[in-house]
């Protein structure tokens, strides 16, 4: 019996692996374009808050805190040593606090009515609430000393001018950000509490305000920076007062001591704080669910 044998089988070569394609400068510029955007806008914005903190360690020769001399705490020593300056400081919080205390009322109220009711000047309304975001700022200011003056006088622009120049203008950013976290909102979640027999009272105490309380909080502190910061429409309804944003631009001409970069710093860092606490207690009511 005689058996047949296969040839031997030709021997095989490996396949070579492709050779990697060199990617062109511009193909890599493409790809990293977008981080290297974000990192410069983020320098860009951070950079200003360095500089006010390191300045604030400056002990300068003169009046003006503009050129490095010498490090120094005294200014964090005593942050108050101007008394005019701590006394627009307690002037522009106690004005910040009553105007984002109304703001905050009458545009949460006012956000509720555009988004759960249907009435026929929604839409006018709703286009008016733009106008005060819309407008320039010394419009508005001048608009505003015109209507103070021919009502109350000259003489009796002080704090509730400016607390309600204040409101005027943070009533509009109240709306819209509380306005976008409701129609966020699921509305099943209310109607599942109905039909457990809520009333109406027990379903916005348990349910409805819990949802809406992280937006109505985010527009407290919108309302509270912008009062805090304004400048131009507090100028025409102040009056003889002189909040903080005024004493720096004052202090801009006659004295720049570094006092104000230690107040500057402060409000970063009890920012940054707040905003620090926010995502911890974010993150660990997200843990218990």
């Amino acid at each position: 019996m005689t058996t047949v044998t296969a040839p031997p089988a030709a021997p095989t070569t490996a396949a070579r692996p492709p050779k990697a394609r060199r990617r062109s400068p511009l193909a890599w510029a493409r790809e990293h374009l977008l981080l290297a955007a974000t990192v410069l806008i983020f320098v860009f914005m951070l950079l200003p808050n360095v500089i006010i903190f390191w300045m604030s360690f400056n002990q300068p020769q003169g009046k003006f805190d503009y050129v490095w001399h010498r490090f120094s705490l005294a200014a964090w020593r005593n942050p108050c040593a101007n008394g005019e300056m701590c006394h627009s400081i307690g002037l522009s919080l106690r004005i910040g606090v009553v105007a984002t205390i109304v703001a905050t009322v009458l545009g949460t109220m006012i956000a509720f009515a555009m988004v759960r009711y249907r009435f026929k000047a929604r839409s006018g309304i709703n286009a008016l609430l733009f106008l005060p975001m819309a407008a320039p700022e010394v419009v508005m200011g001048a608009t505003l000393a015109a209507l103070f003056f021919n009502t109350i006088g000259p003489g009796g622009l002080g704090f509730w001018t400016i607390t309600i120049a204040h409101v005027m203008f943070c009533v509009s950013y109240v709306v819209v950000t509380v306005k976008s976290r409701l129609a966020g909102m699921d509305p099943t979640l209310e109607r599942a509490a109905q039909d457990l027999y809520a009333t109406p009272a027990q379903t916005f105490r348990h349910v409805t305000l819990p949802l809406v309380a992280p937006g109505i909080a985010a527009a407290a502190l919108l309302a509270f920076a912008l009062s805090i910061d304004d400048y131009i429409v507090t100028v025409f309804t102040a009056g003889n007062l002189e909040t903080f944003p005024m004493y720096i631009w004052g202090s801009v001409q006659r004295a720049y001591p570094a006092q104000i970069d230690v107040i500057g710093s402060l409000m970063l860092i009890v920012t940054m704080a707040i905003i620090a606490l926010s995502q911890v207690l974010g993150r660990a009511r997200s843990a218990r669910r």
